[in-house]
């Protein structure tokens, strides 16, 4: 149905609003189409074959495309956090009315049916500029916007987009005031998990740490940030700035977004090392599971987005060494990771590990070889099954002692 199709039928006029309006001017495709309708009642919509999204939000899903429409509203603060908000979607609401209560410039403007612009409020201006700029002062009511700012400054960095002084000013404030602190772990880690999508997914972290947000939400990830590395090995120095660099790693190499967040992860035990021992971080890895398992359970991450990140953490460094490990210890290094059982975690744990290594200034193209041999090395050890060995006379324990012979033996030969 196109956008004016609705409108003709009825006293009401729609809009196409947000993102899809913001990506058309940046040349980018949309992921998806917002509507608003400015003068309609959930009733109208309803008697068109509309289905509502909830029992009292005014959010609308279409009969054909099933996208979403949304009525025209006003919000007020009314309590702490994300939620706490009165909702006003009486038909009275004007288009300029809805697009006040958004959180960006680039993202509060509108589409008419005639592909006419409405931007009250900059959005255009503030693309040309590549800025972040928040609406009105109405921002710090929903201290969620902190993290979506953050999400959005990583998702368009590659386009040269920054954050805007005066929200960067709002945003500190924000967290100074302790609003951040009514945020629920489910809204946090849906910004986080979003923000693992983006080009560049360390300047989520940037962005974060610049507002004050990082070390309320992840504490152990601002903790990175000052603790030097041996410069041999990391001429970065700073463990902070190593994340970052590995992170947008891990984004260019294509991996996903649980691949990102092990990255993000991987180093925290570093933050633990007694500083006589700086710039050495000896068992870090080690020191550094226990806290990953702290983060993922307060932000309830899915389960394979912790098991991962786990491994990565403990075993990131004997990675890195697999190609000069004796092949029993190799085979080690594989059933520590669990990777006999769940061998398809294996592309995810090795890309993890490349990432690690190229976030490093000037080693961002360093080859890794390492990716390919523990690969190699799982494919060369689950060919061989027990069914395939000679194991006539021998008992349980002695067949397991014989199938990890023949696959120490198969990892020798590759």
């Amino acid at each position: 149905m196109p956008i004016g199709r609705l409108g003709a039928e009825m006293p009401y006029r729609v809009y196409l609003v947000g993102g899809a309006v913001r990506d058309a001017l940046l040349g980018l495709k949309p992921h998806e189409r917002d509507w608003v309708v400015v003068g309609g009642t959930p009733e109208a919509l309803l008697k068109q074959g509309f289905r509502q999204v909830g029992a009292s939000f005014p959010v609308f899903l279409h009969p054909e495309t099933a996208e979403e429409y949304a009525l025209a509203r006003r919000e007020r603060k009314q309590g702490h956090g994300y939620h706490g908000f009165e909702v006003d979607f009486h038909p009275d609401v004007s288009l300029e009315e809805d697009l006040l209560r958004r959180d960006l410039t680039i993202n509060a403007m509108a589409q008419d049916d005639n592909g006419t612009l409405v931007d009250p409020y900059g959005g255009q201006r503030d693309i040309e500029k590549r800025v972040l700029r928040h609406i009105s002062p109405a921002f710090r009511e929903d201290p969620l916007r902190v993290l979506r700012v953050a999400r959005f400054a990583a998702r368009f960095a590659s386009l040269g987009f920054t954050v805007h002084e005066s929200t960067m000013l709002l945003m500190r404030k924000m967290v100074d005031s302790g609003e951040l602190d009514h945020l629920v772990p489910e809204r946090v880690w849906c910004e986080i998990a979003g923000a693992m999508t983006a080009e560049r997914p360390g300047v989520f972290v940037q962005v974060l740490r610049d507002c004050g947000a990082l070390a309320l939400l992840l504490p152990e990830v601002d903790a990175l940030f000052g603790i030097p590395q041996p410069e041999r090995y990391h001429p970065e120095i700073d463990t902070g700035m190593h994340v970052m660099m590995a992170m947008d790693q891990a984004a260019l190499h294509g991996g996903s977004a649980k691949v990102v967040f092990a990255v993000l992860l991987h180093d925290l035990g570093k933050a633990l090392t007694p500083k006589e021992e700086w710039p050495s971080h000896i068992r870090h890895e080690q020191r550094g599971v226990p806290l990953v398992k702290n983060v993922c359970d307060r932000l309830r991450t899915p389960t394979a987005w912790r098991d991962l990140a786990c491994k990565v953490a403990g075993l990131h460094l004997r990675s890195h060494r697999s190609l000069e490990m004796r092949p029993d210890t190799v085979y080690r290094l594989l059933e520590a990771g669990d990777f006999l059982r769940r061998p398809e975690m294996i592309d995810d744990f090795t890309l993890a590990c490349e990432a690690d290594c190229r976030g490093r200034t000037g080693l961002e193209d360093r080859d890794y070889p390492q990716a390919q041999f523990l690969k190699d090395a799982l494919r060369a050890v689950m060919a061989i099954q027990a069914r395939d060995l000679d194991i006539e006379g021998l008992s349980g324990k002695q067949i397991g002692k014989r199938l990890k012979q023949a696959r120490i033996e198969a990892i020798a030969g590759i």
